[in-house]
């Protein structure tokens, strides 16, 4: 059973957000201040929901402090204002997702599933024995462990990616040699459900490149991006 800290100072909504998400079967936690959700941060469930405006600490702040303790941790990101510098401030601070309201409470069940399935896998924490068998790949000096979500460079040390940077990670090196648009990658990313800017790809690209300085990820410009081949 998934773990799901839900942060929304809204106390009618958030019920209502934690019916939706308990009713697909997940162990719901509510805060509705940030104060309150910064003493939870040590008992690392498996998905953070996130308003940005909260009373006291904000869910700039939270994040944050989620991040510095658990960086692959995934988290969505909730909020009034419809603006892409939260969108952009979010990606930075390593949300996998945003929405704005007003939303469906359905739209986020089903952008939670798709977020814990990239995650976790299909079957999450219950997965068979020999699943998590999957291949590693060699994008030189790196090394991409599919199974365990996980980077290494040449010297054997782990680089820490979040869980939206592995996800663009491995879709770059599952499509090497092609030249993908935004828009492709966006969908194969994010999902087809999702409809902020494709800048949100180039911040993400900025990111990883920062991370990874000697991947051979080239721009294509006025395109979009692709992956040399080793």
């Amino acid at each position: 059973m998934y773990r799901i800290f839900l942060v929304e100072d809204e106390e009618h909504l958030n019920g209502v957000l934690t019916a939706y998400l308990e009713s697909e079967g997940w162990q719901v936690r509510s805060f509705l201040d940030g104060a309150e959700a910064r003493q939870a941060i040590a008992e690392r469930p498996d998905l953070w929901i996130l308003d940005i405006m909260l009373p006291g600490i904000d869910g700039y702040q939270l994040l944050r402090e989620i991040k510095a303790d658990q960086p692959r941790l995934p988290a969505i990101f909730i909020s009034a204002r419809d603006a892409d510098i939260d969108r952009v401030v979010g990606l930075e601070l390593g949300s996998d997702d945003y929405m704005a309201k007003p939303f469906l409470p359905r739209e986020l069940v089903i952008r939670t599933r798709r977020l814990l399935e990239r995650a976790y896998g299909v079957r999450g924490r219950e997965e068979p024995a020999g699943a998590g068998s999957r291949p590693r790949l060699s994008l030189p000096p790196y090394m991409v462990d599919e199974g365990a979500r996980a980077v290494t460079a040449e010297d054997g040390q782990p680089i820490e990616l979040t869980s939206k940077e592995f996800d663009l990670l491995l879709y770059f090196a599952r499509h090497a040699g092609q030249v993908l648009e935004r828009e492709q990658v966006l969908a194969g990313v994010w999902g087809d459900d999702y409809y902020g800017s494709d800048r949100v790809v180039d911040d993400l690209v900025r990111r990883l490149r920062r991370k990874l300085p000697q991947l051979r990820l080239e721009t294509v410009y006025g395109y979009g991006y692709r992956m040399v081949k080793s």
